[in-house]
Protein backbone atom coordinates (compact mmCIF):
# COMPACT_ATOMS: atom_id res chain seq x y z
CA UNK A 1 0.00 0.00 0.00
CA UNK A 2 2.83 2.41 0.88
CA UNK A 3 4.38 1.85 -2.55
CA UNK A 4 1.37 3.09 -4.53
CA UNK A 5 0.96 6.24 -2.45
CA UNK A 6 4.63 7.03 -2.60
CA UNK A 7 4.68 6.94 -6.40
CA UNK A 8 1.48 8.99 -6.55
CA UNK A 9 3.00 12.02 -4.81
CA UNK A 10 6.54 13.32 -5.23
CA UNK A 11 8.52 16.23 -3.79
CA UNK A 12 7.63 19.56 -5.51
CA UNK A 13 4.15 18.25 -6.43
CA UNK A 14 1.24 20.49 -5.55
CA UNK A 15 -1.41 18.57 -3.62
CA UNK A 16 -4.76 19.35 -2.04
CA UNK A 17 -5.16 18.55 1.63
CA UNK A 18 -8.91 18.75 2.41
CA UNK A 19 -8.70 20.82 5.58
CA UNK A 20 -6.05 23.26 4.32
CA UNK A 21 -6.31 23.52 0.53
CA UNK A 22 -3.38 23.62 -1.89
CA UNK A 23 0.10 22.91 -0.57
CA UNK A 24 3.40 21.73 -1.98
CA UNK A 25 5.27 18.59 -0.99
CA UNK A 26 8.69 19.79 0.13
CA UNK A 27 10.17 16.38 0.91
CA UNK A 28 9.55 12.84 2.06
CA UNK A 29 11.28 12.08 5.34
CA UNK A 30 11.66 9.27 7.85
CA UNK A 31 10.86 10.10 11.47
CA UNK A 32 10.70 7.99 14.57
CA UNK A 33 7.50 8.60 16.50
CA UNK A 34 6.81 6.63 19.68
CA UNK A 35 9.45 4.10 18.70
CA UNK A 36 7.93 3.47 15.28
CA UNK A 37 9.70 4.59 12.14
CA UNK A 38 7.31 6.48 9.87
CA UNK A 39 7.70 7.80 6.37
CA UNK A 40 6.11 11.26 6.08
CA UNK A 41 5.20 13.72 3.34
CA UNK A 42 6.31 17.20 4.41
CA UNK A 43 3.78 19.61 2.91
CA UNK A 44 4.28 23.35 2.95
CA UNK A 45 1.34 25.77 2.83
CA UNK A 46 3.26 28.92 1.89
CA UNK A 47 0.35 31.33 2.21
CA UNK A 48 -0.54 30.11 5.72
CA UNK A 49 3.12 29.81 6.78
CA UNK A 50 2.37 26.26 7.85
CA UNK A 51 4.09 22.91 7.44
CA UNK A 52 2.16 19.67 7.71
CA UNK A 53 3.57 16.15 8.03
CA UNK A 54 1.35 13.35 6.73
CA UNK A 55 2.28 9.66 7.00
CA UNK A 56 2.69 8.36 3.44
CA UNK A 57 0.50 5.31 4.10
CA UNK A 58 -2.34 7.55 5.37
CA UNK A 59 -2.23 10.19 2.60
CA UNK A 60 -5.14 8.93 0.49
CA UNK A 61 -7.05 7.85 3.59
CA UNK A 62 -7.13 11.43 4.90
CA UNK A 63 -8.26 12.69 1.49
CA UNK A 64 -4.99 14.15 0.20
CA UNK A 65 -5.16 14.28 -3.58
CA UNK A 66 -3.42 15.65 -6.63
CA UNK A 67 -4.59 18.93 -8.13
CA UNK A 68 -7.81 18.77 -10.12
CA UNK A 69 -7.60 18.32 -13.85
CA UNK A 70 -8.29 21.36 -16.08
CA UNK A 71 -11.56 19.58 -16.94
CA UNK A 72 -12.68 19.61 -13.29
CA UNK A 73 -11.67 23.29 -13.02
CA UNK A 74 -13.93 24.12 -16.00
CA UNK A 75 -16.78 22.20 -14.35
CA UNK A 76 -16.20 24.19 -11.16
CA UNK A 77 -16.30 27.44 -13.14
CA UNK A 78 -19.52 26.27 -14.82
CA UNK A 79 -20.92 25.54 -11.34
CA UNK A 80 -20.24 29.17 -10.41
CA UNK A 81 -22.44 30.30 -13.31
CA UNK A 82 -25.41 28.34 -12.00
CA UNK A 83 -28.24 29.74 -9.94
CA UNK A 84 -27.59 29.86 -6.20
CA UNK A 85 -29.34 27.05 -4.35
CA UNK A 86 -30.12 28.27 -0.88
CA UNK A 87 -31.99 25.81 1.29
CA UNK A 88 -34.62 27.03 3.71
CA UNK A 89 -32.94 25.28 6.63
CA UNK A 90 -31.71 27.21 9.67
CA UNK A 91 -28.44 29.08 9.15
CA UNK A 92 -26.54 26.90 11.64
CA UNK A 93 -27.45 23.77 9.66
CA UNK A 94 -26.55 25.37 6.31
CA UNK A 95 -23.29 26.74 7.75
CA UNK A 96 -22.39 23.23 8.86
CA UNK A 97 -23.07 21.88 5.37
CA UNK A 98 -21.00 24.64 3.76
CA UNK A 99 -18.15 23.93 6.18
CA UNK A 100 -18.26 20.22 5.27
CA UNK A 101 -18.20 21.04 1.56
CA UNK A 102 -15.21 23.37 1.99
CA UNK A 103 -13.29 20.80 4.05
CA UNK A 104 -14.16 17.95 1.68
CA UNK A 105 -11.45 19.25 -0.64
CA UNK A 106 -13.76 18.61 -3.61
CA UNK A 107 -13.41 21.53 -6.03
CA UNK A 108 -16.99 21.29 -7.35
CA UNK A 109 -18.41 21.35 -3.79
CA UNK A 110 -16.25 24.36 -2.94
CA UNK A 111 -17.50 26.10 -6.10
CA UNK A 112 -21.09 25.42 -4.98
CA UNK A 113 -20.40 27.18 -1.66
CA UNK A 114 -18.89 30.19 -3.48
CA UNK A 115 -21.90 30.27 -5.83
CA UNK A 116 -24.47 29.98 -3.01
CA UNK A 117 -22.85 32.59 -0.75
CA UNK A 118 -21.81 35.12 -3.40
CA UNK A 119 -23.58 38.47 -3.12
CA UNK A 120 -23.65 41.11 -5.83
CA UNK A 121 -23.44 44.73 -4.71
CA UNK A 122 -27.20 45.31 -4.86
CA UNK A 123 -28.03 42.36 -2.58
CA UNK A 124 -28.32 42.46 1.18
CA UNK A 125 -25.19 42.49 3.30
CA UNK A 126 -23.73 39.13 4.39
CA UNK A 127 -23.51 38.24 8.05
CA UNK A 128 -20.05 37.83 9.54
CA UNK A 129 -20.21 34.02 9.49
CA UNK A 130 -21.52 33.98 5.91
CA UNK A 131 -18.65 36.20 4.82
CA UNK A 132 -16.10 34.00 6.65
CA UNK A 133 -17.36 30.85 4.91
CA UNK A 134 -17.56 32.62 1.55
CA UNK A 135 -14.00 33.91 1.83
CA UNK A 136 -12.66 30.52 2.94
CA UNK A 137 -14.34 28.79 -0.03
CA UNK A 138 -13.25 31.51 -2.45
CA UNK A 139 -9.64 31.27 -1.28
CA UNK A 140 -9.57 27.47 -1.68
CA UNK A 141 -11.12 27.75 -5.13
CA UNK A 142 -8.77 30.46 -6.39
CA UNK A 143 -5.67 28.73 -5.01
CA UNK A 144 -6.49 25.54 -6.86
CA UNK A 145 -7.52 27.37 -10.06
CA UNK A 146 -4.18 29.23 -9.89
CA UNK A 147 -2.14 26.06 -9.27
CA UNK A 148 -3.87 24.09 -12.04
CA UNK A 149 -3.69 26.97 -14.53
CA UNK A 150 -0.08 27.78 -13.65
CA UNK A 151 -0.99 31.39 -12.89
CA UNK A 152 -0.71 33.60 -9.83
CA UNK A 153 -3.61 33.89 -7.39
CA UNK A 154 -4.45 37.44 -8.43
CA UNK A 155 -5.12 36.32 -12.00
CA UNK A 156 -7.13 33.32 -10.77
CA UNK A 157 -9.13 35.63 -8.48
CA UNK A 158 -9.94 37.88 -11.47
CA UNK A 159 -11.05 34.86 -13.48
CA UNK A 160 -13.39 33.66 -10.71
CA UNK A 161 -14.70 37.20 -10.14
CA UNK A 162 -15.49 37.68 -13.83
CA UNK A 163 -17.53 34.45 -13.83
CA UNK A 164 -19.45 35.55 -10.70
CA UNK A 165 -20.06 39.05 -12.09
CA UNK A 166 -21.26 37.66 -15.43
CA UNK A 167 -23.71 35.45 -13.53
CA UNK A 168 -25.01 38.40 -11.52
CA UNK A 169 -25.53 40.40 -14.71
CA UNK A 170 -27.50 37.62 -16.37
Amino acid sequence: MTKTNKSEFRPNDHVVYPAHGVGQIVSIEEQEIAGISLELFVISFEKDKMTLRVPTHKATEVGMRSLSSPDVVSKAMATLKGKAKVKRAMWSRRAQEYEQKINSGDLISIAEVVRDLHRSDDQREQSYSERQLYEAALERLTREVAAVGGMDEVKAQQEVDSVLVSRAAA
